[in-house]
């Protein structure tokens, strides 16, 4: 699922809508799976203590229960461009906001410990299939003269979703009087915290019903007049509509289909280009990102901030994280993605040392001492931000431009289940290593901002204002 070339013969360029307003609203409506990505991804940050104390579980077993929806992503990511090329993008989404309400509703009236992983199992499928079906469908809708500032809805909705979902779980503590056990309205304050997440499903559910299907995929089925009527409706009635249906036709034709097999070669088994976006891949996961969003919470608790402090600094962080992205989606054109992810390293990598620097100091009480508990909090406030300004953006505009044509979907496919694996590793691993010793965790994640600094000095090209046909 790739966008079309627009050749400048069907003035498709040049297109603009008559009702932009109306483009806008589909992608906002496409990217709600973007947000319910973000929302259903973090909100796991309020349960944990609760589900640890609520099943009386070790930190091993409660790492499997939140990093086994993890499974579900790669296999929703696996497994949606095949679903919205026979079904098409609309009932993939529709599919997708299934998902994400049975997960809802299951995680919040679990009848054990199985069945709430088997929830998150299902719920990590929805984010997969959100994670690959928005950014699509969004680049297929999207007038070429829009796409880039439309494509970024997606990254928005997702890091915003994050932060609602801080922002729901820190609510629901203050009704529950600072208790995630707390009884409201017959359920534990934490099943309210993973079941409110049914509000945005059933609304993305019903959005998926009032937005057209994509020109490209209604080209492929056949339904040419359909096609033309969507192409009318987001590219304006300026252009040559059956010029336009013709040129996704060729487009269409000329597409080589990757396979595993090209990305093959060399010495090293992959490609080397492939390799370097498997790089980036685990470099973006193994600074411990996914720590900030899915275990919070319980870090702060750990080292004596109370619940309400924790789930707070929890809604903060989201905030930074979305100033961050921000950042990021104004300076990734103008400076470059490589010095980007430079700047981004080296901040992460002296945040992450200050925290490990922080968290060595002995509890007093059961809390940090005063001057390293405020340092730790500005440290992974300073930690989140420049991941958001540099890796969590840039590593995704590396990987949809760092490779040639002719490998491009199957190379970008290798790289994000690079991804999915190094996040399960560290949000796996996370609980166990904080038992052991949390300033050494922190240490290790440190080494790896270093190490990322020569990976890009030395393997990553710059790919600003370069055409994807010079690629590789």
């Amino acid at each position: 699922m790739t966008s079309t070339a627009q050749p400048p013969g069907s003035g498709a360029r040049a297109a603009h809508p008559e009702h932009l307003g109306h483009v806008v609203f589909i992608t906002a409506a496409a990217a709600m799976g973007g947000f319910l990505f973000g929302y259903d991804s973090s909100v796991i940050n309020g349960a944990v203590e609760a589900i640890r104390d609520r099943y009386d579980i070790g930190s091993g077993t409660l790492a499997q229960v939140i990093a086994i929806a993890l499974i579900g992503c790669a296999v929703g990511a696996a497994t949606a461009g095949r679903i919205a090329d026979r079904i098409g993008r609309i009932r993939c989404m529709q599919i997708a906001a299934v998902l994400f309400t049975v997960s809802a509703i299951g995680s919040a009236l679990p009848f054990a410990l199985w069945d709430l992983a088997m929830w998150r199992v299902i719920g990590g499928f929805a984010i997969g299939m959100a994670s690959v079906i928005g950014p699509a469908y969004i680049a297929e809708v999207s007038p070429p003269a829009y796409r880039g500032r439309l494509a970024s809805f997606q990254q928005g909705a997702i890091v915003i979703g994050i932060a609602v979902s801080q922002l729901v779980n820190y609510g629901i503590l203050q009704i529950a009087d600072g208790d995630q056990r707390g009884d409201i309205a017959g359920l534990e304050a934490w099943q309210w915290m993973l079941g409110v997440m049914v509000v945005p499903a059933v609304l993305y559910g019903l959005l998926s019903f009032v937005i057209p299907e994509s020109p490209r995929f209604l080209v492929s089925a056949g339904r040419i007049d359909q096609a033309k009527a969507v192409l009318e409706e987001v590219e304006g009635k300026k252009i040559d509509l059956t010029a336009r249906v013709e040129e996704i036709r060729t487009a269409m034709r000329r597409e080589h289909k990757s396979t595993f097999k090209d990305l093959l070669g060399g010495r090293f088994y992959f490609l080397p280009i492939v390799w370097i976006g498997i790089g980036l891949s685990l470099f973006q996961q193994l600074v411990g990102i996914n720590v900030a969003f899915y275990y919070s919470a319980t870090l702060w608790q750990s080292v004596g901030v109370d619940p309400s402090g924790s789930f707070f600094y929890s809604f903060t962080t989201s905030i930074i994280n979305i100033i961050g992205t921000v950042i990021a989606m104004i300076f990734v054109d103008r400076i470059g993605r490589r010095p980007l992810a430079l700047i981004g390293s080296t901040g992460m990598a002296i945040a992450l040392a200050v925290e490990a620097w922080a968290f060595s100091a002995d509890l007093v009480d059961g809390k940090l001492p005063e001057t390293q508990g405020a340092v730790a909090l500005i440290a992974a406030h300073v930690f989140v931000l420049f991941f958001a300004l540099s890796w969590g953006v840039v590593v995704w505009v590396f990987l949809g431009e760092m490779f040639p044509n002719r490998i491009r979907a199957a190379a970008l496919g290798v790289a994000a289940s690079a991804q999915w694996i190094a996040n399960w590793a560290i949000t796996a691993s996370f609980p166990s290593l904080a038992d052991w010793n949390l300033s050494g965790t922190y240490v290790i994640y440190t080494i790896f901002a270093v190490l990322s600094i020569p990976f890009v000095l030395k393997f990553v090209k710059e790919t600003k204002g370069k055409a994807l046909e010079e690629m590789g």
